[in-house]
């Protein structure tokens, strides 16, 4: 049976970038689409959009393409923008599904959910850069890529782009908590994710969903860089019926 699959990237990324995984999800007979939010597309304003525009440009996705029973997934960031998402269009959602991603409470920003050194270097970059962050190389390699190599992690690195600032301060405006919203949901969770402080991705972030599935496996927050086949076989794990 031929599922729908929406792969939703996460900050300083692209669809582009999840094209090896869609690829795998594609060979076992599924359907994927891999869109580029607002905020990441050549040409964006970085200045001033914020996460209302990146959630209303996978809105805008999903109605313009007609999807329905949809296994819409985020990573990191981008399960900010699904869950938006899920608020406003629940009856295209099949299952949500949370890639080592934030789960946001009403009113609250993707910063409410980083530790504080994390704010202050994103404070200073974007107050030096027309209010658009980039991770540190440093950072990148020894937290979010860990599994990779050298090479590996300098290739995808070069791949990144900037991300708007306001994606992280703007809350989220939901009309009820994502663990009351009765669409399915899973969390994804790669074991070596060494992004947030331990047990933030799960159980912190992932215990806000309610009743949820758990999925596992080993990989850095950038698993989509380092083992994309692995990552596509969870993700249909973690969104099959």
């Amino acid at each position: 049976m031929s599922d729908c699959y929406v792969l939703v990237h996460g900050a300083w990324h692209t669809g582009d970038l999840m094209a090896p995984v869609a690829q795998a999800i594609r060979a076992k007979g599924h359907t994927v689409h891999c869109p580029t939010l607002a905020g990441n597309r050549p040409g964006d304003d970085r200045a001033t959009i914020g996460l209302s525009d990146a959630a209303q440009s996978l809105i805008d996705y999903l109605d313009d393409h007609n999807l329905t029973d949809v296994r819409l997934f985020g990573h990191s960031y981008g399960g900010m923008v699904i869950s938006k998402a899920a608020d406003v269009l629940p009856h295209r959602l099949k299952r949500l599904i949370y890639g080592n991603a934030f789960v946001p409470l009403n009113g609250e920003c993707l910063n409410d959910m980083v530790p504080a050194h994390y704010k202050e270097l994103f404070d200073a970059v974007a107050a030096g850069n027309n209010n658009a962050v980039m991770l540190p190389f440093p950072i990148w390699r020894e937290v979010f890529i860990n599994d990779a190599d050298a090479a590996l992690a300098q290739s995808a690195f070069e791949q990144l782009n900037l991300q708007p600032y306001n994606t992280f301060t703007e809350a989220i405006s939901l009309s009820l908590e994502i663990s009351a919203m009765a669409v399915g949901k899973s969390y994804l969770n790669c074991q070596q994710d060494s992004a947030l402080p331990a047990h933030q991705w799960h159980p912190c972030l992932s215990s806000r969903l309610g009743l949820f599935r758990l999925v596992e496996c080993p990989g850095s927050h950038e698993t989509l860089f380092t083992n994309p086949g692995l990552l596509a076989e969870k993700i249909i794990e973690a969104g099959r019926d």
